[in-house]
């Protein structure tokens, strides 16, 4: 094990947690996809005014690929990235305690620059930014670190029973009521976004700022510190346990797989009850439960199945391939965003509000594509992400070495 009061090198990484944050990176773009290039609204009602070329329409083959991405997608890779992120604050202060450094220290530092990217990130680029929000739960969740991964678990479940608990009592209480304006938005109100984002960066500013801000206040509040803080402390819980590093028998994993079975036939469900339900506003706040829960039971599915694969083949091609976008994770987190806004918004090729569900998805493997390509050929050459080696070297408080020979 080295002594060196620097990052952990390659060679010490653990390459199951690698592999699945490279998938968790890539999955999440099959999902923030949908609001780099549509009103966000859509996010949460895919049918609004679907007859309208502008935000494209929800039938045939796109009704398909909305299908898709929200049965396999829509809060599961969001939430193995979470629960990465949990696992990674343990292995960090872990890791600094056993080199005899300030561990508590750094891990502020660390959490205080992530925040930083982060602000930076959703101000001039994108208000959909998680970073912030991990950064604000790791603040406080980070004196969970050393609990019973039984106790770390059950407040998670806990901190993510609170919001569904909420929004089912507020659906026996107001029905459809409760969310009536943001199911149902004013068309003024879309045709205004849809114009703000076609415009150029300076006009964007304008929605941009304010969404930010609301969701990391009163957004994050009342509802992402609960979801994403409990799924956070079960990824430290997992991280304990030896889930998330290879390290359960075969049976546990076969399991987790069977169980992320049973979490899409939930989801499907859920579609089963809205669709049954003609999309009303009543019947939402419920839908919203069946995706909340059974995309946890998906994301523990991708778990077991990429843990498996990656013992079974723990330096072939694709297993390699998948660690390097992990090793990257925060790069490409943010490059995604970039070329995204390029293509989506005024200031680049102004493509928003006018692509469809379809051609979304084509979008989303060619990033893919080039982001599994140019992470590998990054790595060989460099010993971290530009990101990464950033956020580093602000960690740290001095300059990391960055190409291999180094």
């Amino acid at each position: 094990m080295s002594d060196s009061p620097g990052p952990t090198p390659p060679s010490e990484r653990i390459v199951s947690l690698d592999v699945l944050r490279g998938v968790a990176v890539l999955g999440i773009l099959v999902i923030n996809v949908w609001v780099f290039s549509m009103p966000e609204q859509t996010l949460l009602n895919p049918t609004i005014y679907a007859d309208s070329t502008v935000y494209g329409d929800l039938a045939g083959a796109n009704y398909y690929a909305w299908l898709v991405a929200h049965v396999f997608a829509q809060g599961t890779f969001i939430t193995l990235f979470s629960a990465l992120f949990g696992a990674g604050i343990v292995l960090f202060i872990e890791s600094k305690e056993r080199k005899g450094q300030s561990a508590m220290a750094l891990h502020y530092r660390r959490t205080a620059w992530l925040i930083a990217i982060g602000m930076a990130h959703a101000y001039l680029l994108w208000y959909g930014d998680i970073l912030v929000a991990y950064g604000f739960c790791a603040l406080g969740l980070v004196f969970c670190r050393d609990w019973d991964p039984s106790a770390q678990a059950m407040l998670g479940l806990l901190l993510l029973l609170v919001p569904s608990s909420l929004e089912v009592l507020a659906g026996f209480a107001g029905g459809g009521e409760a969310i009536a304006g943001q199911w149902t938005p004013a068309a003024s109100a879309i045709a205004a976004e849809v114009s703000t984002y076609q415009g150029g960066w300076v006009g964007q500013l304008e929605h941009r700022v304010p969404a930010a801000f609301e969701r990391q206040t009163t957004g994050f509040i009342g509802g992402s510190f609960w979801q994403v803080g409990g799924v956070i402390l079960l990824g430290m819980a997992l991280y304990k346990w030896g889930v998330l590093t290879g390290e359960r028998s075969t049976r546990i994993y076969k399991f987790l797989v069977a169980g992320g079975v049973a979490g899409l036939g939930i989801v499907l469900a859920g579609v089963c009850y809205i669709e049954a339900n003609d999309w009303s506003a009543d019947a939402a706040l419920f839908w919203r439960q069946f995706n909340y829960w059974g995309a946890l039971l998906v994301a523990g599915g991708y778990v077991g199945a990429i843990v498996l694969y990656t013992r079974w083949r723990p330096d072939g091609p694709i297993t390699r391939t998948f660690a390097a976008v992990g090793r990257t994770a925060f790069t490409n987190y943010l490059l995604q965003t970039v070329v995204a806004t390029s293509v989506f918004y005024g200031h680049g090729l102004g493509y928003f509000g006018t692509v469809s569900r379809v051609e979304m998805l084509g979008f989303v493997v060619v990033v893919w594509i080039g982001q599994l390509v140019l992470s590998v050929l990054w790595l060989r050459v460099f010993r971290f992400g530009p990101v990464e080696w950033l956020w580093r070297t602000l960690t740290y408080g001095e300059k990391q070495p960055i190409r291999k020979e180094e």
